[in-house]
């Protein structure tokens, strides 16, 4: 699996962090269905990441499992290891939101199904010889992981810098689940990236995996948003709209699509490096101010369930 870019874009030194999970909880209870006040729509959106990150989290945990030796550097090891952590725990605390959701009248069990067998079946492991085939699979999950993360970093960014959502009065805890998991996003942002880079960093598989990932998360996502919406108790004909989203960037709620535009030819950029974008202080500020994290420091430090997806 020889390392095959010729040019290694580089890293910006002072961005850099050493992980650690936080062994934070969540108390549910007091938060409602429309924890965006008078806006299901904008919940819903949000909503989408309960769904979507306990097995996807749980895979990234697996594939990663996986590549741990062919790991030659120490620190990037260190940094997997930190970032398994770190996505283990990301993929409880939002797992412990689907119950809530369920207690208010939104079982949210048949949408998880169609996730669990996309991140299970379809990009889980396969029954291939050992060699080539085998190495290639491996390498187009890690490369779909890096593609992942660059999203995953920008919206952890977004969702730091959202006062919009201060604003409006949504609910404390779950302003506080978003922005500890985005901060943490934001923190371990490059090392997906970076293990790309070791294990192979090839600009064709690269693209194509980009390509790859946007097209699965939007499809996920709007399925997601639909689901929530239809499902929804307390709606008649709840509807999914484009309009909506719109309406909610411009508002400050949402990211707005020309944002998530604009992010994507900066992955595309053959100088792409994930420490050039977002800001580690800006993320470690919060984490020190953070109900859930601050709280956590006096736990000890967790041993997440880091079974495959």
């Amino acid at each position: 699996m020889s390392n095959t870019a010729k040019a290694r874009p580089a890293p910006v030194a002072s961005e850099y962090t050493p992980l650690t999970a936080r062994n934070v909880d969540f108390e549910w209870s007091g938060t409602p269905l429309h924890w965006v006040p008078g806006d299901p729509a904008t919940t819903h959106t949000i909503n989408v990441l309960h769904l979507l990150l306990p097995a996807g989290e749980r895979w990234f945990v697996h594939v990663y499992k996986q590549a741990l030796p062919l790991i030659r550097d120490e620190r990037l090891r260190a940094d997997v290891l930190g970032f398994i952590g770190q996505e283990a725990m990301h993929s409880q605390a939002h797992d412990q939101v689907l119950p809530h959701l369920a207690r208010l009248g939104l079982d949210p069990t048949p949408y998880t199904a169609q996730v669990d067998w996309f991140f299970e079946k379809l990009l889980g492991d396969r029954t291939l010889p050992p060699g080539r085939a085998r190495d290639w699979w491996l390498l187009e999950r890690i490369a779909l992981i890096a593609a992942i993360e660059h999203y995953t970093a920008f919206l952890g960014d977004w969702v730091l810098g959202a006062d919009a959502l201060d604003r409006k009065g949504c609910d404390p805890v779950m302003l506080d689940l978003l922005r500890w998991h985005g901060a943490e996003e934001v923190e371990h942002r490059s090392v997906a990236f970076d293990l790309f880079l070791h294990v192979d960093g090839g600009y064709r598989r690269r693209v194509r995996t980009w390509g790859a990932a946007l097209t699965a998360l939007v499809f996920l996502w709007q399925r997601g948003i639909r689901f929530f919406m239809a499902n929804d108790p307390t709606l008649r004909d709840g509807k999914a709209s484009l309009r909506e989203f719109v309406r909610a960037g411009r508002q400050g709620l949402l990211p707005r699509p020309g944002a998530i535009a604009r992010s994507i030819p900066a992955y595309l950029s053959p100088g792409y490096h994930p420490s050039r974008e977002c800001s580690t202080a800006q993320a470690l500020a919060y984490l020190a101010n953070s109900p859930a994290a601050t709280a956590a420091e006096a736990k000890p430090t967790p041993t997440p369930s880091t079974g495959g997806a």
